[in-house]
């Protein structure tokens, strides 16, 4: 493969782990009513894991309420319980037509413990980055090794892979600020 496409192909898969940390960001909880908090919620639909985003809509229409919206009216106690038993700390009510979640307040211990968890997550991110760097890095490697590629060529390889990598992991920070901020906001 080319050098061009070593270094396509290795800032298409760290775009990937970003595009994956801002998913995993987006089921931390906030203050703030956000329907990703519930999609890694799973119902047993006639004993089948099924995440609740296949089997409701779920809808933010106050800063502090979830409301979803069931489609198969038979299993909106068993979206209830599965919301309740989450370990997300939210108690929904059901009207009989659909399912309102407050989202309570964050207290200060709660919203630390979800700061170090964007942390952990962001570092998680940032290694991925570096690894997909060492990984192609290597492969640039084995082709100046192999006589495929000269070593002034390689060096500007190395050199524009960094500086990909760097880019990267500076959006990392930037979306993990950004996260620290929401969730930290009162």
């Amino acid at each position: 493969m080319s050098v061009d496409g070593i270094l396509r192909e290795a800032e298409a898969k760290m775009a990937k782990s970003i595009q994956y940390l801002e998913q995993e960001l987006a089921t931390i909880r906030t203050g703030r009513a956000n329907p990703a908090l519930l999609e890694r919620v799973t119902v047993s639909y006639y004993g089948t894991p099924t995440p609740l985003n296949q089997l409701a809509q779920i809808l933010a229409p106050e800063p502090r309420l979830l409301v979803v919206q069931v489609y198969d009216r038979s299993q909106t106690g068993a979206v209830e319980r599965a919301i309740r038993d989450s370990g997300l700390g939210l108690n929904p009510t059901n009207d009989g037509q659909v399912i309102r979640v407050p989202i309570p307040p964050l207290t200060e211990e709660r919203r630390r413990e979800y700061v170090r968890m964007v942390r952990q997550r962001a570092e998680e991110g940032r290694v991925a980055v570096r690894n997909i760097r060492r990984d192609e890095l290597h492969r640039i490697q084995q082709q100046e090794r192999a006589g495929e590629l000269p070593t002034d060529q390689a060096r500007r390889a190395q050199e524009q892979l960094q500086r990909i990598t760097d880019q990267h992991v500076s959006r990392i920070d930037v979306i993990a600020n950004r996260k620290e901020a929401e969730v930290m906001e009162v």
